[in-house]
């Protein structure tokens, strides 16, 4: 009954980006003027690319994008999944020296 009840909470079960989350997740919502890019490895190695919503100072509604792997190509074909008018709103990316982040930035 315990889990039943938090699968309910989650609503993970019928969530809409089920099927490709180990691979990338994207939250359109939560793009704004300011962002950062960073990578960040989890404690199995694997290595993802992260785009935050800085306003959301790391609660609800930080995460714009997660991609698996730290290729620029990768992380540009999901990112243009965002409409194009949307993304034009983007004022300032905060990122490290990475040449990868740069090209994903400016793409």
């Amino acid at each position: 009954m315990q889990r039943q009840y938090r699968d309910y909470l989650s609503d993970f079960k019928t969530w809409n980006q089920k099927s490709h989350a180990k691979q990338w997740m994207l939250f359109s919502k939560n793009l704004a003027s300011h962002l950062s890019l960073d990578e960040t490895a989890f404690s199995n190695g694997d290595l993802y690319t992260i785009l935050t919503n800085k306003k959301a100072k790391g609660k609800k509604g930080a995460i714009v994008a997660m991609v698996k792997g730290t290729k620029a190509e990768n992380v540009i074909k999901i990112l243009n999944k965002i409409p194009l008018k949307q993304r034009k709103k983007v004022k300032e990316v905060t990122l490290d020296m990475a040449g990868n982040m740069g090209l994903i930035v400016k793409k």
